[in-house]
């Protein structure tokens, strides 16, 4: 070939090639674990951070980005960072909870996180994933679409990350602490807060600047987005805006078919995307965070508030209240889950399993064990198919990588020990569990139907269940005992919402599905984080496929020891 023709040549292929190599860029990071003195309600204390942030920075990347994030820790506690709904396909290394897939990061030592975010775009978060240090170390994650592709809905004019979460005037670990040695629940917290403030309503909002709450200021006729995340440590939240209609359009960063509701719900470690239009009148609305419990369960009831703040509108203009849910708004809180369906377009469809090779039936709850140690002499507990997890003393993912024997065993129950009326009167029932640190293992791209059902030991109660490593489709759920020969028929396999993180109702069920593409340990816990303290927690194996491509790839370097 001449030169002048070979030039050419290079210049044409780069021409239509250059631009896919570089559209995938690769993202860095620095993420500084500090103390950070902060004034909530009147008092001040020192929290852990990120970079002295709460909540801390957010996270902005694109669709196959690759993301590596140095994480220096300045603190006088053990540390790991968990991304949280980021697959982490074959980058097990990278997710993030302590003694599962890595050893914590210990003071004055740092770990780079590196992952690439293949296929996925939307809201996620990240968060502290040992002890109670999630309550103040959390951040979102913005994952934004490739260059060129349009969100499934009309673009919004601007977007704004809402980060819910709670605030305890103690020290959280010493909270935890107290309830373990007692081994009773721990005291509820003191406040909720909307993007660190309990808001305009909180009785210490005039006394601090820093008290006044979160405003968004918008104008009026435009269509903004908000990217709601629940990042508190143990309850589930309505969320509502006075006098606007929200249109929900995504879930756990997996678009959904658009509806309109006035309140939405959502559970620790769940995020929701809305689209709200400033289409009322010139003014201020209040924004409100409450709880929703429907057990007999003790809860913070401080609804947490911020301001939506119309353009040319006065800082003294009275505020458009709204009053928000019952505590116990269950058909409310159906209602919102039941509409939620995947979006399920030829660009994004729904890939429902069809074939099952795993059917388990898991049930999730409390339980009640002597304790020799504990004040009450007793330690409420909580289990699936009731085993306790206890927690090993090294990495379960180095564990499974290097053969290593005496750590675990993989012989966690597909069903609970002995079937019985699982959601009737249990308060009278032998309330001990077994324990063990007990694993169940799936073969590679192997199908499965998981149906999560809640129990009455001590109380029925709502579990957000998150699973590490996959979304899965929510098929189905219910009231009741789940009833495998009729259940199955009423169950949604077109359009099921796709998420990683499902509420288990209270006294009730829910049937998942998913394919195991992603070998490495992937932890499956209640997302209440007492009830992750008390055991309510398991882990997959997923081994292996053919080839590299099937295979988790090496730890790194710099992974932690412990």
């Amino acid at each position: 070939m001449e030169y002048s023709s070979w030039v050419k040549a290079m210049v044409f292929m780069a021409f239509f090639f250059v631009p896919a190599l570089v559209e995938c860029r690769v993202r860095h990071y620095k993420f500084n674990v500090v103390l950070k003195n902060t004034t909530r309600l009147c008092s001040t204390k020192p929290i852990v951070t990120i970079n002295g942030k709460f909540p801390g920075p957010t996270l902005y990347a694109r669709e196959d980005d690759t993301v590596i994030v140095k994480v220096v820790n300045h603190v006088h506690y053990n540390v790991s960072i968990h991304w949280h709904g980021i697959r982490q396909l074959r980058t097990g290394w990278a997710d993030g909870p302590a003694y599962i897939t890595q050893c914590p990061i210990q003071p004055k030592q740092s770990y780079k996180y590196n992952f690439t975010l293949t296929e996925q775009r939307g809201t996620l978060w990240y968060h502290a994933h040992i002890l109670w240090l999630r309550a103040t170390v959390h951040g979102a994650i913005v994952i934004l679409p490739k260059r060129g592709v349009p969100y499934p809905f009309p673009a919004p004019h601007k977007e704004a990350v809402v980060v819910l979460a709670e605030w305890w005037k103690s020290d959280t670990e010493a909270v935890i602490n107290e309830a373990l040695k007692s081994g009773l629940a721990p005291n509820v917290s003191d406040a909720h807060v909307i993007n660190g403030h309990p808001g305009p309503l909180s009785t210490c909002s005039s006394k601090s600047s820093s008290q006044g709450g979160y405003n968004l200021q918008v104008e009026n006729g435009k269509t903004y987005m908000l990217r709601i995340i629940n990042a508190a440590l143990n309850e589930e939240l309505f969320f509502k805006v006075a006098g606007h209609q929200l249109t929900v359009v995504e879930v756990d960063a997996c678009y959904t078919k658009p509806f309109k509701t006035d309140t939405i719900l959502i559970a620790p470690g769940q995020t929701t995307n809305v689209l709200i239009t400033a289409d009322q009148g010139a003014g201020k609305y209040l924004v409100a965070a409450s709880p929703f419990m429907d057990s007999p369960i003790a809860v913070d009831n401080v609804t947490a508030t911020a301001t939506i703040h119309y353009s040319g509108t006065l800082s003294t203009s009275a505020t458009t209240l709204t009053k928000p849910p019952p505590q116990n708004a269950t058909p409310i809180a159906s209602s919102f889950t039941d509409s939620l369906k995947s979006l399920n377009s030829i660009k994004y469809p729904a890939k429902v399993p069809l074939t099952i090779d795993h059917s388990l039936f898991f049930t999730v709850g409390l339980g009640l064990n002597a304790c020799k140690t504990c004040s009450s002499g007793n330690q409420v507990v909580a289990a699936i198919n009731n085993v306790t997890f206890v927690m090993p003393k090294t990495a379960l993912l180095e564990a499974h990588f290097f053969n290593k024997s005496g750590v675990y065993t993989d012989d966690f129950p597909g069903n609970p020990p002995t079937n019985f009326n699982y959601t009737g009167n249990l308060t009278t029932a032998n309330l001990a569990t077994t324990s063990g640190t007990r694993l169940y293992r799936l073969a590679y791209n192997s199908t499965v139907q998981l149906v999560l059902q809640d129990t009455g030991f001590i109380s029925v109660e709502n579990h957000p269940i998150h699973l590490h490593g996959f979304n899965f489709y929510a098929i189905g759920k219910g009231l009741g005992n789940y009833n495998s020969k009729t259940d199955p028929n009423k169950f949604n396999l077109v359009d099921p919402v796709e998420r990683n993180t499902i509420g288990v109702p209270s006294g009730g069920w829910v049937a998942i599905r998913f394919r195991a593409d992603n070998p490495g340990v992937w932890f499956m816990h209640c997302h209440l984080e007492i009830h992750t303290t008390w055991g309510l927690k398991m882990a997959f194996i997923v081994d292996n496929g053919k080839g590299p491509n099937q295979s988790i790839l090496p730890p790194p370097s710099d992974l932690p020891k412990c």
